[in-house]
């Protein structure tokens, strides 16, 4: 069976002439019977609408058949495409040949109805039949292609980093082990697990980032960018967590704070406007079923310039506000989801970068600044999500990388290999994580991370 020759739904609903002779697939959304017709709401997932097919008595043989047919079935339709003579339609096929490729019985659960996020998560291998989830999915792939088009237009090199590895990146501890060592028999040396007789012949887990390793190919490629998995073993069942993630860090050479800065700022404006443009039907349902205020929120990040403070002042402006505010807030301490969302829903009322932060609440590899006590840092906030990237200049003086290491508790000696890019031909680097997921709640107005995830890898779940 060969795709070649059909035409999908999409390019069908968008034709300006009459076709005949033209095959399309899909999904039974709906069907009803009239007199000798059957009508039959057909969706391949190409498009938020769905064409309709127009069975007849007298001309599909196996009418029957069709007029059995449940929700969810597949179908092959040969017909011709004719103006519809319905109201909020263009078009319409009139079938000449119908196969029913799959059936569905009447446990099908996605009948024409409304259905909870809680409920479609529960059946996640279906959920993308839905009008929502399609549209999810749909804007998806298509902000996937735009990081790539983002920074392949500005010349930077993509590349793969591990997914396994030896290296704790934020030195946070909250990895995923890998390992093959038999956990009834483990080996053991001086009353420990021995890892050198593991896969490795080390201790190894799922990586958490890949920036580390993007800093190498930045010190020889200069501009280069990753966009993979990423885990962490946080035991959170907020909205904004996930086990497994999708993360964009792009790592630039000679560049400063500033640059980066700009750079993070360009990128999210730059998704959201290619969403507006090239997903015009799903961005229209998000804005009338999950945010009626979404587009309105979206354009005004696009057309205005971001608002940048340090992270001082930032607390200032919390500790002044007259919010009661469920966690504390005092310089040292990491700002919350609700102090963020604070300073850009009520005070800015737009998304801002917040630079310079207290050293000791920042990993080991951000540039300490000239004062001593702050680091390099950004965070960039937007409404309604709070953190959406988080970057910084890198260290890239050796001895202070170093004190910066041993500050946190950690062995220089165990990143011999990071420490080589600053003994030769170091120079002042910059780069930011911006996390896909959030990126996508942020553009679809959609508020829980479990529902822009194809398969969500949350605490206790794993279903799929």
């Amino acid at each position: 069976m060969t795709q070649l020759s059909t035409t999908p739904i999409k390019h069908a609903l968008q034709s300006t002439v009459p076709i005949d002779g033209i095959r399309v697939q899909g999904w039974v959304r709906t069907r009803r019977d009239s007199k000798d017709f059957s009508f039959i709401e057909l969706n391949d997932g190409s498009s938020l609408r769905n064409l309709q097919i127009i069975a007849k008595k007298d001309t599909v043989p196996n009418y029957a058949d069709i007029q059995r047919l449940n929700t969810g079935a597949s179908l092959i339709v040969n017909g011709a495409l004719v103006p519809s003579q319905g109201k909020g339609q263009k078009w319409e096929l009139v079938a000449r040949n119908i196969e029913i490729v799959g059936g569905a019985d009447e446990s099908y659960p996605l009948q024409k109805k409304g259905h909870t996020p809680e409920f479609l998560r529960e059946i996640a291998h279906l959920r993308p039949r839905s009008n929502l989830f399609g549209c999810v999915f749909r804007v998806r792939s298509r902000l996937a292609f735009a990081v790539h088009q983002f920074f392949q237009e500005r010349g930077f090199v993509y590349v793969h980093t591990p997914i396994i590895t030896g290296s704790d990146c934020e030195g946070a501890g909250e990895l995923f082990r890998v390992s093959t060592i038999d956990l009834n028999n483990p080996p053991r040396k001086n009353d420990q697990i021995d890892y050198a007789q593991d896969f490795f012949a080390r201790q190894t887990y799922l990586t958490v980032s890949g920036q580390l390793e993007a800093e190498a190919f930045a010190c020889a490629l200069t501009n280069v960018y990753t966009f993979g998995p990423t885990f962490r073993a946080e035991n959170s069942n907020t909205s904004r967590h996930a086990s497994e993630f999708w993360m964009i860090e792009p790592e630039m050479a000679f560049c400063d704070l500033n640059g980066n800065m700009d750079l993070a700022e360009q990128c999210v404006k730059y998704l959201i406007a290619d969403a507006r443009k090239h997903c015009p039907e799903e961005m229209d349902l998000f804005a009338k079923f999950v945010d009626t205020e979404l587009l309105a929120r979206l354009d005004f990040v696009v057309d205005r310039p971001f608002q940048r403070i340090t992270y001082t002042e930032a607390v200032d402006l919390l500790k002044k506000s007259a919010q009661a505010f469920e966690f504390p807030i005092d310089y040292g301490l990491n700002l919350q989801s609700e102090h963020e969302r604070w300073l850009t829903e009520k005070h800015f009322k737009c998304p801002i970068t917040v630079f310079n932060f207290p050293k000791e609440i920042k990993p080991f590899y951000m540039r300490v600044n000239d004062d001593g006590k702050t680091v390099a840092a950004i965070d960039l906030l937007v409404p309604g999500i709070g953190e959406i990237v988080g970057g910084s200049q890198r260290e890239e003086r050796l001895e202070m990388l170093e004190e910066n290491m041993r500050r946190h508790n950690m062995d220089p000696a165990d990143y011999n290999w990071y420490l080589d890019l600053r003994r030769y031909g170091t120079v002042p680097h910059s780069g930011f994580g911006l996390g896909f997921e959030r990126m996508l709640m942020f553009i679809t107005g959609i508020p829980n991370i479990r529902d822009v995830i194809p398969f969500a890898r949350t605490p206790g779940s794993a279903e799929f």
